[in-house]
């Protein structure tokens, strides 16, 4: 059935034990932000706003349960793992700031831990808060290590939208009335193999970065032939090769590192999302002696204040462990959804067009922007948060967290069963528009 949607200012105002009033959260949404936030959110949640959460379920101000399959790729471990939460609060109670004129134990206990995560193949770490920091930087490394202007991106891919990593971002849609970026970038077809020996024929290249899949252009697997090809012809050059894993990175595709899981030779690897547990804002760069040697050799070239902040670095050891823990869960989890999305691709193929991604980084590619935006708010408004992809408009993203059970599983399939069945109704008779380009192998 169809669901209808009460505007955000008319919904329900009712709190939880927590006392939430969403009228008032929306009200202050309209108020102090952008007011399409508020229409968006009263939208997806039916009036009522987020509570509490635990493990993979959010509960709603209006008393109503969500699984939580979303929250692009934060969740890994669901909400309020209890082991990261426990180290989090040892450190508020310790020290929860640093003096940034003292080395801090912890953020140096954090960057020792994940480079031993990866093998110590890239020994050098760089914290930040988020996706776009470790990004900035990485650029930013790569043009000074070599004196070289000039970073390659992949098409439809996205690395942040601050104004240096918004340039390697490809979609035009987060530029729109800005003049440009100072970094010079040439975004390349990741069906291309020559592509990178091309460009870097110039002598002009520093870096080549990657994402080995795709998460905002619909859960796209790169080629792995084409990516170490491209290694090769940027190693050849003297150009870095840096992989951003911020979403597809820490076992979300079944790996530690999808690109050094996969063989390729990268000088850097990007973490990110979940690294902090799903409870503290943390990211990284890991990465070669030679990409580090401008900051090794003036640590102040590229810092922020709250940079390794020791809150989120004492997320770092709990999270790591627990990942590994649920890794041969993930992976039984991955071939169980697997199943899941080629029943529903053959059950609503007036819906669904494809379900590309790789390990619990899905996307179910939908015949329309229209189908996807509809099935999206059918979703939540029967107990499922997905993550749109906002620069491809017709697939729907799905994020389970590692912490899944089967039963959670069997939920959710129902649940989206029942949306497609639901969107259907609201297509036309044929819809061909926006097809995916398909996963690579």
């Amino acid at each position: 059935m169809t669901t209808t949607l009460p505007d955000a200012a008319t919904g329900p105002n009712t709190g939880t034990d927590a006392g939430t009033d969403a009228g008032l959260v929306f009200d202050r949404l309209r108020r102090h932000a952008s007011p399409k936030l508020a229409l968006t959110g009263g939208f997806v949640g039916r009036g009522a706003v987020e509570s509490v959460a635990e493990g993979c379920r959010v509960t709603l101000s209006d008393g109503r349960t969500a699984l939580d399959f979303g929250s692009y790729a934060v969740t890994l471990l669901g909400h309020r793992h209890p082991a990261v939460t426990a180290a989090v609060r040892a450190q508020l109670d310790a020290m929860p700031t640093s003096t940034r004129s003292l080395a801090n134990p912890v953020a140096a206990a954090a960057a020792a831990r994940l480079s031993g995560y990866l093998g110590d193949a890239l020994p050098k770490v760089h914290f930040g808060l988020n996706g776009a920091d470790v990004v900035e930087v990485a650029v930013k490394l790569a043009r000074l290590a070599t004196g070289r202007p000039r970073v390659l991106a992949v098409r439809g891919a996205f690395h942040g939208k601050s104004l240096g990593a918004l340039a390697l971002t490809h979609s035009p849609l987060y530029r729109r009335g800005l003049l440009g970026s100072e970094v010079d970038v040439v975004h390349v077809d990741a069906e291309d193999p020559a592509a990178v020996g091309r460009e870097t024929a110039g002598g002009r290249v520093a870096a080549i970065v990657f994402e080995p899949v795709q998460g905002e252009n619909g859960a796209l697997p790169l080629p792995t032939g084409v990516l170490r090809q491209w290694c090769a012809d940027a190693a050849r050059d003297g150009a870095f090769v840096v992989a951003d894993e911020i979403q597809c990175g820490l076992r979300r595709c079944g790996e530690p590192s999808v690109a050094l899981a996969d063989g390729l030779p990268v000088d850097a690897v990007l973490l990110g999302k979940p690294l902090g547990g799903g409870v503290a804002p943390l990211s990284a760069l890991l990465c070669s002696e030679r990409l580090y040697a401008p900051l090794a050799a003036d640590p102040f070239l590229h810092s922020a204040t709250f940079g390794g902040h020791p809150l989120s670095c004492a997320a770092v050891p709990a999270a790591l462990d627990a990942i590994e823990q649920l890794a041969d869960q993930g992976r039984e989890l991955a071939t169980q959804l697997d199943a899941v999305l080629a029943d529903l691709q053959a059950r609503h193929p007036a819906v669904v067009r494809a379900a590309p991604g790789r390990g619990l980084l899905r996307g179910l590619d939908c015949t329309s922007p229209q189908a996807a935006g509809t099935t999206v708010l059918e979703l939540a408004a029967t107990g499922l948060l997905v993550s749109p992809c906002l620069s491809r408009p017709t697939t729907v993203r799905l994020l389970p967290p590692l912490i899944t059970t089967p039963a959670q599983l069997a939920e959710a399939a129902s649940i989206l069963d029942a949306a497609l069945t639901a969107t259907a109704r609201t297509l036309p008779a044929t819809s061909t528009e926006g097809a995916h380009p398909g996963a690579h192998p």
